[in-house]
């Protein structure tokens, strides 16, 4: 039999089994831990995977978000660069559009201006062109109107034969003379010849002996034209040939010595003038002293019944030729050259009845006063101021002058022409009926232009007049009359008006 176990080692034992058990509890304990350690560990892991999976969807998920707000960023960004760029592209095509438009614009302009450059050229190469043909023709006018100066005669002198005829049987040779000469003032010249004569009368021969100034050979142009030079821009003149310039002066003077006759034939009655003497003589300097001479360049007797013969209106009549081989005239074989022939008849100029000028200004007095003046004095004073203002001007004879008292001559070619004077040397104011007798002597004369120059005024209806008739009718009163003689002859003049019109000062007359 087994021996029992004592106390103490079952003590032993039982504490052995406790320890063991202890042990076996704290191994299962601390497998338990472990257990529970490696659970929690998992589970922490787990949670921590969790968490770091948690974590990096939510980085992922914040990558995304950033990701596609950096995308949406970037759209944005192209969006704005695509929107940029389309916007400068808009600028680019609207500023490639403002170019092409200045561009075109600018030719345009340049087109415009090399147009109206163009057209200013073409326009002052017309002018100058017109220029020249305007000249030309001025010359060939010239020219022309010498050609016509047989044709375009006064064809109505004799209607004043009778008029003439009465004064001789009234007062004589001398009154004779004076109709005459008259009569052939009335007679209208081109520009450039001015027709002025002398005459005497010699009743026992029943001649009119005619002295006559003639033309000097610058009356012919020198020129046969103007045209215009592209290369050199300019109007330059085509000289006439010396040869030709005497010619045309050879028959010019031969024209002006038969239109003499013919006006003084048709004037003259036949009862009283069976013969013409006419002595043409210029006035000239000698080329050689440079003294005045006058040379007599032509010289006719022509009897009335001789010259009847002649057929002025021909246009095939040589006046040359029918002069020297009809009429026996002597001619000088060189007037252009001054050189003199004799003279068919002599006789003595102190018989003449010559219109003589009066030099008014150089016996003024310091502050002449204008109605103080003769009537004589005054026509004088007159022509010597249309004379200081670049006209040539005379004085017509004093009776029966037609309403005319004074001629002037401008000798511009285009703007130019003769001009009838009256001079009213009056205090009251000048009446219509003097303006309408002005129009009614320049219709008559065909003159150009006519002027009243009175001291004193007229009324509305004669300015109303003369501005309906143009430029053609000019009045100068007595105010302006006064500024006038100042400005072209030095005359400080009084005009002692009685009574001065509305709107005047005393100072502009006194």
């Amino acid at each position: 039999m087994p021996r029992r176990k004592s106390l103490l080692a079952q003590m032993y034992e039982s504490r052995q089994k406790a320890k063991l058990q202890q042990q076996k509890l704290e191994e299962q304990a601390a497998r338990a831990w472990a257990a529970e350690e490696r659970r929690v560990a998992a589970q922490m892991e787990k949670e921590a995977a969790q968490e770091r999976r948690e974590t990096e969807r939510a980085a992922q998920a914040r990558l995304r978000e950033e990701q596609q707000a950096e995308r949406a960023r970037e759209q944005e960004a192209a969006k704005a660069e695509r929107l940029a760029a389309q916007q400068q592209r808009e600028r680019e095509r609207q500023a490639a559009a403002e170019a092409r438009e200045r561009q075109r614009r600018e030719a345009a302009e340049r087109r415009e201006q090399q147009a109206g450059e163009a057209d200013r050229r073409r326009r002052a190469v017309e002018r100058r062109i017109s220029e020249a043909e305007v000249r030309t023709e001025a010359v060939r006018a010239t020219v022309a109107a010498f050609e016509r100066l047989l044709i375009e005669r006064n064809r109505n002198l004799a209607a004043r034969s009778r008029r003439a005829e009465d004064a001789f049987n009234a007062d004589g040779p001398e009154a004779f003379v004076e109709a005459i000469q008259r009569a052939l003032a009335t007679s209208v010249y081109p520009d450039g010849l001015d027709g002025s004569s002398a005459a005497q009368y010699i009743p026992e021969s029943r001649e009119l002996w005619v002295e006559y100034e003639l033309p000097r050979q610058d009356v012919i142009p020198a020129v046969t034209g103007y045209r215009y030079v592209k290369t050199k821009d300019e109007v330059v003149p085509e000289p006439r040939k010396a040869a030709e310039v005497n010619k045309l002066y050879e028959r010019l003077i031969a024209r002006v010595a038969l239109r003499t006759l013919a006006e003084a034939f048709d004037v003259a009655p036949a009862a009283l003038v069976s013969g013409i003497v006419f002595n043409g003589y210029v006035s000239a300097k000698d080329r050689a002293t440079g003294k005045p001479v006058r040379p007599l360049l032509l010289s006719v007797h022509a009897p009335r019944e001789e010259f009847a013969g002649i057929v002025l209106d021909e246009p095939e009549l040589d006046p040359k030729a029918c002069l020297r081989s009809y009429l026996n005239a002597l001619i000088s074989p060189h007037p252009y050259d001054l050189e003199a022939v004799t003279p068919v008849v002599q006789f003595d100029l102190r018989k003449f009845k010559f219109v003589e000028e009066m030099n008014v200004v150089a016996g003024l007095d310091s502050r002449p006063d204008l109605l103080a003046l003769k009537p004589v004095e005054f026509e004088h004073l007159i022509r010597e101021l249309f004379e200081a203002m670049g006209l040539k001007s005379w004085v017509t004879q004093a009776s029966k002058d037609e309403g005319v008292d004074g001629v002037a001559v401008n000798e511009d070619p285009i703007v130019g022409g003769l001009c009838i004077i009256q001079a009213k040397r009056y205090s009251k104011i000048v009446g219509l009926e003097a303006v309408h007798a002005l129009a009614g002597v320049m219709e008559d004369k065909n003159a150009a232009k006519g002027v009243l120059v009175t001291t004193s005024w007229v009324g509305k209806a004669s300015r109303d007049f003369a501005a309906r008739n143009g430029s053609r009718i000019e009045i100068i009163e007595g105010r302006h009359l006064k500024s006038l003689l100042r400005e072209h002859l030095g005359l400080d003049v009084l005009i002692g008006l009685p009574k001065l019109p509305p709107g005047w000062e005393r100072h502009e007359v006194s």
